[in-house]
């Protein structure tokens, strides 16, 4: 990971290409459906080749019915003109290879830990889960597999009172039919801003945050799994 110039997620849409691509939470992502575990075995083969040729390596999750990519230039996440090139040689390559884009499948989950103003309890989480620091209120696998805790503040504070609640960042062109799944599922829409981000309660109140706009931000910066401004309001 470097610090190369920030490409932002409109720009990185605006690339051709990569319409297989959806930015989510840590990078841009991709999954392609395969016949078979051979199938899969193929294309993670020619995800190496593309990943050699551009001189940029991506996650590679391989599985016997597709093969999911990550990829992303900065340890937050951040894009760069890298990951555009070869997020098309992947299209490419899965394209040859008759492997079926499906971003449907595409999500990325973290938990959000609040604390009380003042303190800080980010090196318990990191401690407890192998977790390296990122940033001021990150914590993350230093492997890129499991979520990545997120420390907030509550606003207003709430002394006392730790709280968790689930963060999931979905497709953009996908985002309100998770939504409306959930609240038919007996979930509640508790604070939203519409085609970014929407706070849902469970049937017993859990909390719940469907997050879309990592898929269309064009921030100049984008610390962490995402700018500040983007995250949903902390009242947890």
């Amino acid at each position: 990971m470097t610090d190369a110039p920030r490409l932002t997620a409109k720009r990185f849409h605006e690339h051709p290409g990569v319409e297989d691509w959806r930015v989510l939470f840590w990078g841009a992502h991709a999954h392609y459906a395969c016949d078979s575990f051979a199938h899969a075995v193929e294309l993670a083969s020619a995800i190496g080749e593309v990943a050699a040729a551009v001189g940029h390596a991506p996650d590679v999750d391989l599985r016997p019915r597709g093969v999911t990519i990550r990829t992303a230039t900065r340890r937050d996440g951040g894009l760069s003109a890298a990951d555009a090139r070869l997020a098309q040689g992947i299209s490419e390559a899965a394209r040859r290879l008759g492997c079926r884009s499906d971003p449907s499948t595409l999500m990325v989950t973290g938990i959000a830990v609040a604390q009380d103003h003042g303190a800080d309890v980010r090196p318990f989480w990191a401690a407890v889960m192998g977790y390296d620091l990122l940033g001021d209120e990150d914590a993350i696998d230093p492997q890129r597999r499991n979520p990545h805790i997120w420390l907030h503040e509550l606003d207003p504070p709430k002394p006392g009172r730790g709280r968790t609640h689930i963060d999931i960042s979905v497709p953009a062109d996908h985002a309100e039919a998770r939504v409306a799944a959930a609240v038919a599922a007996g979930g509640r829409i508790v604070r939203e801003e519409p085609g970014r981000w929407w706070t849902i309660a469970s049937p017993e109140n859990h909390g719940v945050d469907i997050a879309s706009w990592p898929d269309v931000e064009d921030f100049d910066e984008d610390p962490g799994g995402g700018a500040d401004e983007d995250r949903p309001p902390t009242s947890d």
